[in-house]
């Protein structure tokens, strides 16, 4: 069986990502800063019969989330998939024209350090088995300029090009990346059902035909209310 580990699991996306995951096979690994939102994971999860085991650690303490990542390595053996898409929340995120240095570290701190961690703890082992995958769940300004998302757009596109070089060097190295920009609020039973949105990515990372999309499926950014 195949392990995922999914950081910044909760009880929305993460969660729809690991039954999606879970009852294709895999066991499940989840990180996260909150032990209560862990928790109601993992009690789900085990209804379904998904092995899963839950690790606490907030992704802007890289020493936590190195010890995090370890440890799922020692419990599972080996991660066969990273899924990064922890989420500080809206009130995170500043105006363009209000974004100012510090803003922009804690976007830093809470996003791009800690993908560059996570990558860094899995790859070694993905490369010495030429198998593996990288999936990087951002927002739609990584793509887009949204001036209401000043702050985060600087840092989502930089992911967005740290995916796109990881894609490009990796890909001849049976090594999957994937990027999807969510353009919706996250939220069950409607256009933004994370059951949804985890379909959309499964699919994505068994077919490995396609780096990234937009979820909806070519939104167009300019109708976006700012």
């Amino acid at each position: 069986m195949k392990t995922i580990a999914i950081i910044g699991a909760g009880p929305g996306l993460g969660l729809s990502l690991a039954k999606k995951f879970g009852e294709n096979g895999f066991k499940v690994a989840a990180i996260s800063r909150n032990p209560e939102k862990l928790e109601m994971i993992v009690n789900e999860l085990i209804k379904l019969n998904i092995e899963v085991r839950s690790y606490a650690a907030d992704v802007t303490d890289l020493t936590a989330l190195k010890h995090a990542l370890l440890a799922a390595k020692q419990d599972f053996g080996r991660i066969d998939v990273l899924e990064f898409s922890p989420y500080a929340g809206w009130t995170t995120f500043t105006n363009v024209l209000e974004t100012t240095p510090e803003s922009i570290m804690e976007q830093v701190n809470s996003y791009l350090l800690p993908a560059v961690l996570s990558v860094n703890e899995v790859l070694p082992d993905m490369l010495n088995n030429r198998s593996g995958a990288i999936l990087f769940t951002t927002g739609l300004s990584s793509m887009f300029p949204l001036p209401m998302v000043g702050n985060g757009g600087i840092v989502m596109s930089g992911i967005r090009n740290y995916a796109t070089n990881l894609h490009n060097e990796l890909k001849e190295k049976g090594i999957f990346v994937g990027h999807l920009s969510i353009g919706t609020f996250i939220q069950a039973g409607t256009a933004g059902d994370p059951d949804v949105i985890a379909e959309v990515w499964y699919n994505l990372y068994e077919e490995k035909n396609c780096f990234e999309e937009t979820f909806p499926k070519g939104i167009d950014p300019t109708k976006l209310s700012s």
